[in-house]
């Protein structure tokens, strides 16, 4: 099988050729026109050296560039290695020393940082691809390296994810077409990037498997760029995060979304009161799901016909899931345990790491680190992260859980909880929370307080609630816990 060439076929048998595809700054780019040009372009990356197994470094924004780039990549042969183009220097060198790509293709202002490989920008792969004939595509296995994404690094340095050329369009088939319903009419905007796992599903893998369309957003993903797009393009499928959302709360149009079908959230937990508000603001569903790096994309989700907010839904098509105890014993439904999964996306291995992938992959199921609760109904709760336990005076809690009671105040943006010591060296749970309107929080401690002795066990009550502009988190949502006890605390006012 070849991705990109089956794709073009998929195109031309569906009659999608003159359908649009992408949506870049005013302009449209149709199926047919895309994969004549990825063609094109591979044309480029063969007289680069690029051939089967072969890397390919892009770090570029979310364009058409992008999507020509991983295409012809992809119909060479060659592993797409995706990278944030907004990484720290030293970010940029682990991952190009840990791949070994042989061509970098960014924006002219990062070109200095891969003076070693052969380079090429965005607008330097279009140019020439104009003017090239198409190529051939290679034949490949369907287990054949597409690309390698980097994991978010939330607990070490990022790990390098190898996923497969048939992987993609089984990101669609489970949870693009089962679950979320996409099809040649529905357009797609995600907030979360290409280069994520989330992104790359949300708009690459649902457009083009489905003859729908996505919108291409390169800058990033503000609020009022976010509705004027979804206006702009009639959004039918928005992909964002919690934090995002919650920033849609504040300041984003609700008649832009008039369109919408569906919200999916993922990246990070989902408090209820959230899904609560943003689905009254939307007025659409919001489809909470779970997924990872490891997986490829989402693993457990809910559905437009299945939905049953506050948990994560049910296994997308194709996967199971089985929550253990430390011992690795099944545990019964009710109890909270860690998730694992076992399905047809998962990876192979991590690059260049046997050890932590004998620790990850065990029998063919991934360890997610991640902490859940099967419901009777088949439906699954998270907990959230195996590493996000906090301990308070000798007792082990979730801090997710203060969390949600906290965000369920309509005053709270975003929170967080973590245990920091006081001057005598005990440990005590702190909040720090973001409100939707700093100049009206006085008072809100207080009544943060005392919501949560209402509703929690009074070892789990925090201790204080300190008021702060943002919260850390990753580029994908992820709370950054490790820095909360440290910078956020420190600033916090």
């Amino acid at each position: 099988m070849n991705m990109a060439a089956d794709l073009a076929r998929r195109a031309a048998r569906n009659r999608w050729l003159q359908r649009p595809a992408y949506h870049e700054d005013g302009h449209t780019l149709t199926h047919g026109r895309l994969h004549r040009l990825a063609a094109q372009a591979a044309t480029v990356l063969a007289g680069a050296g690029i051939g089967p197994g072969t890397r390919v470094l892009i770090a570029l924004p979310d364009t058409v560039a992008w999507i020509t780039a991983f295409l012809a990549t992809a119909r060479l042969g060659g592993v797409a290695v995706l990278a944030n183009p907004h990484l720290a220097a030293g970010e940029h060198a682990h991952i190009v020393a840990d791949a070994r790509p042989r061509l970098a293709l960014t924006d002219a202002p990062l070109a200095p940082r891969f003076t070693a490989l052969a380079h090429l920008t965005g607008e330097e792969l279009l140019h020439r691809a104009a003017a090239a004939p198409p190529a051939r595509p290679a034949d490949l296995d369907p287990g054949h390296a597409l690309y390698i994404q980097y994991t978010s690094g939330t607990t070490g340095a990022p790990k390098g994810v190898i996923h497969r050329q048939s992987d993609p369009e089984r990101y669609y088939t489970g949870a693009g077409a089962q679950l979320l319903d996409i099809g040649e009419s529905d357009v797609n905007l995600s907030v979360s990037k290409l280069f994520f796992a989330y992104g790359l599903g949300n708009s690459l893998a649902f457009p083009l498997y489905s003859g729908g369309s996505a919108v291409l957003l390169p800058a990033p993903p503000r609020p009022a760029a976010i509705a004027a797009l979804a206006a702009r393009h009639h959004v039918t499928h928005l992909h964002a995060v919690p934090s995002a959302y919650a920033a849609l709360l504040s300041h984003g149009d609700a008649a832009a979304f008039s369109r919408l079908r569906a919200a999916v959230s993922a990246g990070e937990r989902l408090s209820p009161a959230l899904a609560a508000r943003i689905t009254a603001h939307l007025e659409a569903p919001v489809l909470d799901q779970l997924g990872s790096t490891e997986a490829g994309h989402a693993f457990s989700s809910n559905s437009l016909t299945r939905h049953t907010p506050g948990t994560v839904g049910t296994p997308v098509p194709g996967f199971e899931l089985q929550l253990r105890d430390r011992h690795h014993t099944p545990v019964p439904d009710g109890t909270e345990g860690d998730l694992w999964v076992r399905g047809p996306t998962l990876m192979p291995h991590y690059l260049n790491r046997p050890e932590e992938t004998a620790r990850t992959l065990v029998d063919g199921w991934l360890a997610t680190r991640d902490r859940a609760v099967r419901n009777p109904d088949g439906t699954y709760t998270h907990r959230g992260r195996a590493d996000d336990l906090e301990m308070v005076g000798g007792i082990t809690i979730s801090p997710t859980e203060v969390e949600e009671v906290l965000a369920a105040h309509p005053a709270v943006r975003d929170v967080a909880v973590a245990s920091l010591p006081n001057a005598d060296g005990a440990t005590k749970l702190r909040a720090f929370v973001v409100p939707h309107h700093p100049q009206h929080a006085d008072g809100l401690e207080a009544e943060l307080t005392a919501l949560a002795r209402t509703r929690l066990a009074p070892f789990k009550v925090p201790r204080s609630v300190q008021f702060v502009d943002s919260l850390p988190r990753t580029a994908t949502g992820k709370l950054q816990r490790f820095l909360i006890r440290t910078t956020t605390a420190a600033t916090a006012r």
